[in-house]
């Protein structure tokens, strides 16, 4: 009978102790967001998220933003610089939000489609939520195309940074990244859209496809003499002022002025579009709904 009570009066103990410990760590709510890029050291080229970060603070007044930059590289070729700009990985932010007290975060990467690097920064905030004494919830906003819905409002609005000297006959060329990744199929489904639109609008990748010897047979074939290239990055960064517009052998500018197409490129990312960047503002919204739903 005596072991039973001693049994009791521990387990009672032990359940007390682990209330008032709960109560103890119970934190306040605080919501925060957190902004992940793959990040850019090229002058100017942060303008697009200087504006990015701009729509998401009119957005979301009062909610902290955190940025963070998936890339090793430019992060420390940033702290290298003399007047240096720190950079957290996803991680160590993350990390960071957790010690100041963050229970609910939306952490929005700021890629174009949800391929490789998406994924790793989907990853890594997963391994966040629901830490214990952490973050309780964190939810991944999607990138910029991640459905038929993102895809028809992506090519109704590119047509906004379109050069309004665009005369007609001339071609305009949406230029992104590309990958190996299963999401480039993001990149001719855009195009599809793009041409219910406009016949003359292309979309092609430096690293995926379309490539640049398939826009450039469309092209040769459509008889286009001119063609305005627009990046179709966050931000114009290395790929864009030299695999697509650069003076070397190789870029997208010269390859095409070869074969007798005038081109005109466009030095600004698509982050620096107040049309193109509210998309992800939405995701970051639908994010944050999803905060209040249970799980």
């Amino acid at each position: 009978m005596f072991a039973l009570l001693l049994a009791a009066g521990l387990l009672a103990g032990i359940a007390a102790g682990d209330a008032a410990a709960a109560h103890g760590d119970a934190k306040p709510e605080k919501r925060g967001i957190l902004l992940v890029a793959f990040g850019t050291s090229v002058e100017g080229a942060g303008a697009a998220y200087t504006n990015i970060e701009k729509l998401v603070k009119e957005a979301f007044p009062g909610v902290e933003l955190r940025w963070a930059y998936s890339s090793m590289i430019i992060r420390r070729k940033l702290a290298a610089e003399k007047n240096a700009v720190e950079r957290d990985s996803p991680a160590l932010a993350l990390a960071k939000m957790m010690d100041e007290g963050f229970t609910e975060v939306v952490v929005q990467p700021l890629q174009t489609i949800p391929g490789q690097e998406f994924n790793a920064t989907a990853e890594t905030a997963r391994a966040f939520s629901g830490m214990p004494k952490g973050v309780r919830r964190v939810v991944v906003g999607m990138p910029l195309l991640s459905s038929t819905q993102d895809l028809e409002r992506a090519a109704g609005v590119l047509a906004s940074i379109v050069p309004k000297e665009r005369a007609p006959g001339e071609a305009v060329v949406y230029v992104g990244h590309g990958t190996h990744h299963p999401a480039n199929v993001y990149y001719p489904g855009l195009q599809y859209y793009l041409q219910k639109k406009d016949k003359l609008a292309f979309v092609g990748t430096v690293e995926g496809s379309p490539t640049l010897a398939d826009v450039q047979a469309e092209l040769t074939r459509l008889k286009v003499k001119k063609a305005y290239l627009l990046p179709f990055l966050a931000v114009a960064g290395d790929h864009v002022h030299n695999d697509i517009a650069g003076d070397g052998p190789d870029s997208w500018k010269s390859t095409l002025t070869r074969a007798g197409i005038a081109c005109a490129a466009v030095l600004k990312g698509t982050g620096e579009s107040d049309p193109v960047a509210a998309i992800w503002v939405d995701h970051i919204k639908a994010a944050m709904e999803q905060l209040t739903t249970p799980q």
